[in-house]
């Protein structure tokens, strides 16, 4: 017998004045961008956002995405009381390590249209596993210098590649964070050390030649640009006086802002192609102008410093809630089945498994 047609939708209620907004961050993290954020929306809004606990909506969380009567996502925490459907989600400060658990919740956000630059869990990964961001660099052109990546290699094999770059060398682990993990070599002693270190870390991980970024007084120095939408919305030089550290602010180096019309167009212009490189919307890309400028890293959620709520974070919010006033695609239509993430059991702690 014929399936009766399907009543038509109710009208999808319009957006409140004031709008929802869930920080989703991971509370582990020690960077502190949460309360960056956090200010932000209570800048740009008059309100806080909602926190939420981003381990929730991890694989094995018992956060649960479940359509609203108006086919919009709304998120629920049972154990915590959350019951929110938000307007916009700022997917932020997730430790690399991380990131890969939350691939579902990105689907689950991307599927149901919800405003948020945090989709995109390809990406994310392409960004955060240091192997994968060389090989989109090799595929589109962009400038770095020369590197190896070594899986789990014998000592005579990484002292090799230490060799062919010129024994002059940075190594650090293809997902790594702050640069903790991350070592100066100039000597074969110091390769068999760190293949030691690696391997007991279990990770894979790269050699990279040194960019020779050391100032006129001896100072390792490199920028770290933000991106947003294609262009630069604020920049600094990290200026670091160990040349063998490395040139992180959370390792010692001091930043010093520029204004994005001050920078150099080289080091802009490489800049967004990283960031369109690895295909993220918004990103802090560190490099240097050594060698006509070079790419070390794009960083998914730069960590922001004192002084950047203003340069970064409130425009990182207010590109939100600019996308909250563009036009929108209809809420997510559920088929004339139940969705099958409605009803198949869930093996990634966000209510099932989208197909």
């Amino acid at each position: 017998m014929p399936r009766p047609p399907r009543p038509p939708r109710p009208p999808v209620p319009p957006r409140p004045s004031r709008p929802r907004i869930a920080l989703v961050a991971d509370p582990t993290s020690t960077e502190g961008c949460a309360e960056y954020l956090a200010q932000a929306v209570e800048l740009l809004t008059g309100a806080p956002p909602v926190r939420v606990d981003a381990r929730h909506f991890a694989a094995g969380g018992t956060g649960r995405g479940v359509p609203d009567d108006d086919g919009r996502l709304r998120l629920r925490v049972p154990d915590t009381g959350l019951d929110l459907v938000p307007d916009a989600v700022l997917l932020y400060e997730i430790p690399p390590h991380r990131r890969r658990s939350l691939a579902a919740f990105q689907l689950l956000l991307e599927e149901y249209d919800v405003v948020t630059l945090g989709t995109g869990a390809t990406a994310w990964r392409a960004a955060t596993e240091k192997d994968l961001t060389l090989a989109r660099f090799r595929r589109d052109g962009v400038a770095h210098m020369e590197t190896v990546v070594l899986s789990r290699p014998d000592p005579a094999e990484a002292v090799a590649a230490f060799d062919k770059l010129g024994g002059d060398v940075w190594a650090r682990p293809v997902v790594g964070t702050g640069g903790g993990d991350t070592f100066h070599l100039t000597t074969r002693e110091a390769v068999e050390r760190a293949t030691g270190f690696y391997a007991r870390a279990r990770t894979d991980w790269l050699l990279s030649r040194d960019a020779g970024n050391i100032t006129a007084d001896g100072r390792r120095h490199q920028f770290r640009v933000f991106v947003l939408d294609g262009r630069v919305i604020h920049a600094r030089e990290h200026l670091q006086s160990e040349p063998d550290t490395p040139c992180n602010t959370c390792q010692g180096a001091v930043p010093v802002f520029i204004d994005p019309d001050e920078l150099s167009p080289r080091l802009a212009e490489l800049a967004v192609a990283a960031t369109a490189s690895v295909g993220l919307p918004f990103a802090g890309v560190d490099l240097a102008e050594e060698h006509g400028g070079v790419v070390f890293e794009v960083n998914v959620q730069p960590a922001f410093v004192d002084g950047e709520l203003e340069k970064a974070a409130v425009p990182y919010v207010r590109a939100h809630l600019d996308a909250l006033t563009e036009p929108r695609p209809n809420p997510v239509t559920l088929s004339e089945e139940p969705h099958a993430w409605v009803t198949k059991p869930s093996t990634s702690g966000i209510g099932g498994v989208i197909t």
